[in-house]
């Protein structure tokens, strides 16, 4: 028996620390401060027993314990976060995600992070369906006349905005003159960010609609715009439909990976 056959086994724990763990997990699914009878009841345990295992994570500073009383995130917490967040890689961690959401909705999935150039396609998993997509890895994407580009455009800093905004006119579908100042453009990017998504419907591919989202790291900038890009005749482009609904709940479960607390 080799060392990979032990490892494919069930491990055996400490049924202590498992408990522990539990009570973790309810301050952060908490996401603030709390008393130690209100985390021993979401961790469901009594008070006599959490208070135990308070103790001992205030010691070696996973938690720390303010003068109301209340228990929150301690040194070493913050350190085993911040290590966390340097190993962060957007495209390599969002890959499963990617991949899962393709195989689910039958759609092509594209990822795009913003480059030099602007949103720049940098993943793409093709739909087993048959599709005229004409997005290429390193394809860079308008930020007026793609939903990708006005996913990132209605997140971005106005300066940054406009800065990017001179040159559209190189990017795929490109405006010839900005848009920025554009009242119309202006009202989209507020319907981007109250709904949380953006459509094209037949554009800039004629017969191809696509769905766009952010993806959010710690900071709350974006890191990802991803989107699901399919034919118009199976296409369900309803902000509330099902095509949406799974691209808002991946996009959200990575926003949550990278950080981003209040992810619902």
């Amino acid at each position: 028996m080799t060392i990979f056959d032990e490892d494919t086994k069930p491990q055996r724990g400490i049924n202590a620390l498992d408990a522990t763990g539990d009570l973790l997990r309810a301050l952060v699914a908490a996401g603030e401060p709390l008393t130690l009878r209100d985390l021993a009841a979401a961790a469901g345990m009594p008070p006599a027993k959490a208070f135990a295992h308070l103790v001992s994570l205030v010691k070696v500073g996973l938690l720390a314990r303010d003068d109301a009383g209340l228990f929150h995130a301690g040194p070493l917490s913050r350190e085993l976060g911040l290590i966390a967040l340097q190993r962060l890689s957007p495209i390599r961690d969002a890959e499963a995600e990617i991949v899962a959401l393709a195989a689910s909705t039958s759609m092509t999935v594209a990822a795009a992070a913003l480059g030099p150039l602007g949103p720049t396609v940098i993943r793409l998993e093709e739909s087993a369906r048959p599709q005229h997509v004409s997005l290429r890895v390193g394809t860079v994407m308008s930020l007026v006349n793609t939903a990708i580009g006005r996913v990132y455009a209605a997140h971005l800093p106005a300066d940054m905005l406009a800065s990017l905004m001179t040159q559209d006119a190189i990017r795929l579908a490109g405006a010839q003159a900005a848009a920025g100042s554009d009242a119309a453009y202006r009202a989209r990017l507020d319907d981007i960010r109250e709904r949380g998504l953006d459509t094209a419907l037949g554009a800039p591919v004629p017969g191809i609609h696509t769905l766009a989202a952010p993806v959010f790291d710690h900071t709350g900038s974006v890191c990802l715009v991803i989107a699901l890009i399919g034919s118009s005749g199976g296409f369900d482009s309803a902000a509330d439909g099902p095509l949406a609904r799974a691209l808002l709940s991946a996009t959200r479960r990575l926003s949550w990976r990278f950080g981003l607390m209040d992810a619902s």
